[in-house]
């Protein structure tokens, strides 16, 4: 879908968020996300089984309330909220409420136990599960100008040309000092995963002497951490879960992340409705305190997904089963897979219970592959 571009010269978020959500924007078309791109959710039907079975550890953390609730947050057209109701044992499904929280039309085949709702409902208690929301959550692009300052980037929609506005400042300019330092003054790196957990006292051999060089680039994910920070809002107890592509502040891509997805393929981000424009995740600035980030190979592997091979034996006693166990290996292998849907991270933000992915989360992986980020108290930003 492409609409008619104006030629006008506007901010990334301003532009994104019309051509994305828009009357004619990327998503209102009837083809939904799975149209372009391929995520988790329809990688395997593993996927949802493995969150319906963190829902069940959330029922129990909770202490199996009368009412659960499970929030599908920017659900395309419902295949995750789907996925899990089919996989939730009857006694839970029977206690259970089903939410879809979506900007387009609610399809017209989805269950009908399911509520289709624009924003998340308030008060809840359950699980809030975000699968590759926040990275099309619209936000700013800064470039460093040649004198070394942080400038927003403005688009022209019609074509994606770019140039150099005014200077970044206010509550966008504190958000680049903290979380994703340009300019020529000296930085730290304040909440930088590591083996220990982040720290805010980065020994000075490891701070680069100057972040000057004329073209760096940062996405300000200020808007995410507020939106993130709004649906952890709504649950009264439980867990909420964001999953995405994500960097840390230790390693920032210097660069940016920004770009454009149609049919399948990568492409120029262009704002004008007619492709995915997406960006990698700062989830450390998003996460609240309490909140750990690990990697969905880490989790999954928690919840029960595993791409081992079954045992040859079974081939011999029940060939029927050793196929069907050997197509969900591989299934499972590409969740978990280096280099793509196993390198994305699991922010894990409980609230009022304790965390209920702990306990046997990282028994199969080191630190450094499966805990990214333990999150501490942020300050005022």
């Amino acid at each position: 879908m492409r609409r008619v571009g104006t030629g006008e010269w506007r901010g990334w978020r301003e532009a994104t968020e019309e051509a994305l959500y828009g009357p004619s924007g990327f998503y209102r078309g009837p083809e939904g996300p799975a149209g372009h791109f391929r995520t988790s959710v329809h990688a395997s039907p593993l996927f949802a089984a493995a969150v319906a079975r963190l829902l069940c550890r959330v029922d129990e953390a909770l202490g199996r309330p009368a009412e659960l609730a499970f929030v599908d947050m920017a659900a395309g057209r419902g295949e995750l909220v789907t996925g899990v109701l089919a996989a939730l044992p009857a006694e839970v499904a029977s206690r259970a409420r089903w939410y879809a929280v979506e900007r387009a039309d609610r399809p017209a085949a989805l269950d009908h136990r399911i509520e289709w709702l624009t924003q998340p409902p308030m008060g809840i208690t359950g699980l809030l599960f975000a699968n590759e929301w926040l990275d099309n959550v619209p936000v700013e692009v800064a470039e460093v100008d040649a004198a070394g300052v942080p400038r927003l980037v403005l688009v022209r929609d019609d074509d994606g040309a770019e140039r150099l506005g005014e200077p970044v400042a206010g509550a966008e300019e504190r958000w680049l000092r903290r979380w994703w330092p340009l300019g020529s003054e000296e930085v730290s790196f304040p909440g930088a995963p590591s083996e220990e957990g982040p720290s805010d006292d980065v020994p000075s051999e490891e701070m680069p002497e100057e972040m000057s060089f004329d073209g760096a680039r940062a996405e300000i994910g200020l808007p995410r951490d507020t939106a993130w920070a709004g649906a952890v809002a709504s649950l009264d107890r439980g867990l909420a879960v964001a999953v995405d592509y994500a960097h840390f502040a230790s390693a920032r891509p210097p660069f940016g992340t920004l770009t454009g997805f149609r049919e399948g393929r990568e492409t120029t981000p262009v704002p004008d409705g007619s492709c995915d424009i997406t960006a990698h995740v700062a989830l450390d600035a998003c996460a609240l305190p309490g909140g750990r980030v690990v990697t969905q190979r880490a989790a999954l592997r928690a919840l029960g997904v595993s791409g081992a091979r079954p045992a040859l034996s079974l081939a011999a006693t029940d060939p029927t089963a050793y196929v069907r166990a050997l197509a969900g290996a591989g299934e499972a292998a590409e969740l978990t897979a280096a280099g793509g849907l196993g390198d994305f991270g699991w922010l894990l933000q409980p609230v009022g219970i304790p965390n209920p992915m702990v306990d046997g989360l990282l028994a199969d992986d080191p630190p450094a592959d499966g805990l990214l980020v333990d999150v501490p108290d942020h300050e005022e930003q």
